[in-house]
């Protein structure tokens, strides 16, 4: 499996290591992802709607999503943050 990661995405990576977030706790998930195993329900992941209708997002934490795009063969990490970061 391919992982892709959006220049957006880079961005709000390091954005969250400077907020001092667990990135382990993402890295994990990721992993899954890739494996291609279903997450745990505490990760609430669900699809998206509106210009966000391809993707997915999960919960790193109550206020820590991922949004991401999973393929058959590609994993997109599309964007990283808090909700107030990614929906403005």
């Amino acid at each position: 499996m391919r992982l892709i990661y959006s220049t957006q995405f880079k961005k709000d990576y390091k954005r969250i290591k400077r907020q001092e977030k667990d990135v382990t706790l993402l890295e994990n998930v990721v992993k899954k992802l890739l494996k291609k195993e279903q997450l745990e329900p505490k990760y609430k992941d669900h699809k998206l709607a509106g210009r966000w209708k391809s993707f997915r997002d999960c919960h790193i934490e109550p206020d820590w999503i991922l949004i991401y795009q999973l393929t058959e063969d590609t994993l997109i990490l599309e964007r990283t943050g808090s909700h107030s970061d990614l929906f403005r």
